[in-house]
């Protein structure tokens, strides 16, 4: 009778215990859980992502045509043009896959593929924004001497070299292990996820060179402010006052968009690296920090829409396609590009013999907005 009791209670309790294991199994262990969560940027992020793909896939389409369609640049900042424009095109071709991936757990390594172009391009933009403003410090600054830099030859030269050494540099991120197999968070796409100590300082080498970057950006742009505000305008040339003002929209544009789309992310990248590394422990600060870093990086996409601004002052077959686009003209302006050479002139290349400097200057910097 107790052999019978002991079995009748064992069986009992291994009955009551099945149901426990079920709940087990239905609802994840807190461990498998990420605790980073995207909350309201799971419905912001797709929305702003659509958005900037979007209107920077025309434009930056746009402008592909109008550059391919020229004649072989005459200028550098042609070339330099031309490479922001394929380098924006190729940037908004990564945002579907971060609209479709973000936040879940996607194919591995699709999502490092896509990551690493997006850095790439991102990247190259904001180098080829420098160089873009180097060449207008150097024309505006030293507007009669031509620098190797300054040549097409070279310019072509430095765009190859520019993107070699960002392909090179992202390839060791490509082939980042995991730090914990058992991270959850890892295991999401295009989401917060601990960093090794070593990956964790190349992105902060990669941002204090940013930093060194923007000093020059700074640096470059004080002394051009400080060039134009020397300006003298003499009685004859008091019509020039209007072309002032549009040499100097054409000049601190790139400025403003260099700033406004790059500063935050980098600025907030240091926490966030730091957070990523384990440094910053806090959970509360971490969720904050991702936050942060996922909406300061939608600003930098964002630089993908508004560097063709930066091509509709500075090219003048870009503003006139754009323009006849609107007023739709657009036939006749081709059919015209199509005819007409290539007008490409640089500082140094026009009317050097025929004016003095603070008149060439005023001249030909508009002059090469002719691209």
């Amino acid at each position: 009778m107790d052999e019978v009791s002991t079995t009748a209670l064992t069986t009992l309790g291994r009955h009551r215990e099945a149901p426990l294991n079920t709940t087990s199994n239905n609802y994840p262990n807190k461990s498998e859980v990420c605790k980073i969560e995207d909350g309201f940027l799971s419905v912001l992020l797709p929305i702003t992502y659509s958005v900037i793909f979007i209107v920077g896939l025309v434009c930056n389409i746009v402008a592909l045509w109008v550059f391919s369609f020229s004649q072989k640049p005459r200028t550098s900042i042609a070339v330099y043009l031309k490479n922001l424009a394929i380098a924006d095109f190729l940037l908004v071709l990564c945002l579907p896959f971060r609209i479709a991936f973000q936040n879940t757990p996607g194919p591995h390594i699709l999502c490092k593929i896509i990551g690493c172009f997006f850095y790439i391009n991102m990247y190259a933009s904001i180098l080829f924004l420098s160089l873009i403003s180097l060449d207008r410090y150097l024309k505006i600054i030293k507007p009669i001497q031509v620098f190797k830099i300054q040549k097409v030859e070279h310019s072509i030269t430095l765009t190859h070299v520019v993107w070699c050494v960002l392909i090179l540099f992202t390839i060791p991120f490509f082939f980042e292990a995991k730090i914990n197999d058992n991270d959850p968070c890892g295991k999401k796409c295009f989401h917060f996820r601990q960093k090794k100590v070593l990956v964790g300082v190349i992105n902060l080498i990669v941002v204090t060179l940013f930093f060194i970057l923007c000093g020059l950006f700074l640096l470059f742009y004080g002394n051009i402010a400080k060039k134009l505000k020397t300006i003298s305008l003499k009685a004859e040339q008091q019509h020039l006052k209007k072309r002032k003002y549009e040499i100097i929209m054409k000049t601190f544009i790139v400025l403003i968009i260099f700033l406004v789309c790059f500063l935050p992310y980098h600025i907030f990248r240091v926490p966030y690296v730091f957070s990523q590394m384990d440094i910053i422990k806090h959970q509360s600060w971490k969720q904050a920090l991702h936050f942060a870093n996922e909406l300061v990086l939608c600003l930098s996409a964002l630089n993908s829409c508004l560097d063709p601004l930066i091509y509709f002052f500075l090219s003048s077959k870009y503003k006139k396609t754009v323009v006849s686009v609107i007023k739709g003209k657009f036939k006749a302006t081709f059919l015209a590009n199509q005819r007409a050479p290539s007008i490409v002139r640089s500082v140094t290349d026009t009317k050097v013999a025929q004016v003095i400097q603070t008149d060439m200057l005023m001249v030909c910097i508009d002059q090469e907005g002719q691209t």
